[in-house]
């Protein structure tokens, strides 16, 4: 693991941002095309906002979120909302949005729809993650039903999860596809989250699911 600690969180923003822009930049020019995927949550807004306003050629980048809420898009708890309003916007709206939603009442009616979309744009070519302070991050949560499966190597690309005091069902991509990213981001703010952060390091991926992903990851963090 790689911790990057800035002395602000604008500093970190704006760092985190242009990084990502580059990186999504070298893989168009090499390849033709890139795959960015990022998380829902309050944290990653301001560097929506930045990379948004980057001239990178979105129109060569697929964007697909790490996890979802089973709700429709109009929810004030969807992620797919949220990536709309703050990083499909400006130049970032040339982008392509890769769905996790579907109009089924339950997700496991759509997962080999959505996987078959997703396929084609894999290897993720830029990852940001979050984490809780619980050291979940995308949906693989600490309890979840079927956490086992999803952080299996064999694991398919997507699965639906459910998480006791957790609400709706959820839909994730599992820890397979996430680990095969080209560059890993975590962003995460505030002693509890970087306290987390630390106490993950001693537990298994099982306790601490954020922990699968450290030992190729760079951690962006600031008070």
């Amino acid at each position: 693991m790689i911790l990057q600690d800035y002395p602000d969180r604008e500093m970190m923003y704006l760092a985190l941002s242009n990084l990502m822009a580059e990186q999504l930049s070298t893989e168009i020019h090499a390849t033709g095309r890139a795959t960015l995927s990022v998380p829902g949550g309050t944290t990653p807004g301001p560097v929506f906002d930045l990379l948004s306003g980057v001239d990178l050629g979105w129109g060569e980048v697929s964007v697909v979120l790490n996890d979802e809420r089973w709700v429709p898009g109009s929810s004030p708890r969807s992620n797919t909302a949220l990536v709309r309003a703050r990083l499909l916007q400006g130049l970032g709206a040339g982008a392509t949005l890769l769905p996790l939603h579907a109009d089924t009442p339950e997700p496991e009616a759509a997962l080999k729809a959505l996987s078959d979309a997703i396929a084609p744009h894999l290897p993720i070519t830029v990852l940001l993650l979050g984490m809780g302070t619980d050291m979940h991050t995308a949906s693989l949560f600490p309890g979840a039903d079927l956490l086992a499966q999803a952080m299996a190597p064999d694991a398919p690309i997507l699965m639906a999860m459910r998480v006791p005091g957790v609400g709706e069902p959820r839909i994730t991509l599992t820890a397979r596809v996430l680990q095969a990213a080209q560059n890993t981001h975590i962003l995460i703010t505030g002693s509890e989250k970087r306290a987390a952060l630390d106490l993950a390091q001693t537990l298994t991926p099982q306790a601490a699911p954020v922990r699968a992903f450290l030992n190729h990851a760079t951690v962006h963090w600031a008070e």
